[in-house]
């Protein structure tokens, strides 16, 4: 088998995964998975690894994310783990759809651009008639 090497973007983080055969070790900026914290996060990033079932027990997964808050990371970091496994077994692609398609497809929204000699994206500069 194959090294693989997968990416996901969520906002501004950036999660880049290598997945190679091994023993089930997931593991983030050299973080055991098991000891991630928010726990939150872990959930979020244990998602595909539980669907996966007996394949994600057969693979190492190693995970350096940069960029981003707490749930970006993990929502790339998810990401990432989900494209690994897809391309690692074909027959995973389905079931992750079914499931949640942020699996698979990353999340293209980004935050709005604050327009000129106003205060935020949207609010509209205040008026004064004194």
């Amino acid at each position: 088998m194959k090294v693989i090497n997968t990416t996901g973007k969520r906002k501004s983080a950036l999660a880049r995964a290598v997945l190679r055969p091994g023993t089930g070790n997931v593991r983030i900026n050299s973080q055991s998975l098991e000891i991630y914290q928010p726990i939150i996060c872990r959930m979020k990033i244990q998602e595909p690894l539980i669907l996966a079932g007996d394949v994600s027990k057969k693979v190492d997964i190693d995970i350096n994310v940069t960029g981003g808050g707490q749930m970006s990371q993990a929502e790339s970091s998810r990401l990432a783990i989900g494209r690994a496994l897809v391309e690692h077994q074909q027959s995973l692609r389905k079931i992750f759809l079914n499931y949640d398609r942020a699996l698979i497809v990353a999340d293209i929204r980004r935050k709005e651009q604050y327009k000129p000699n106003d205060s935020k994206a949207r609010a509209a500069r205040q008026k004064s008639y004194r």
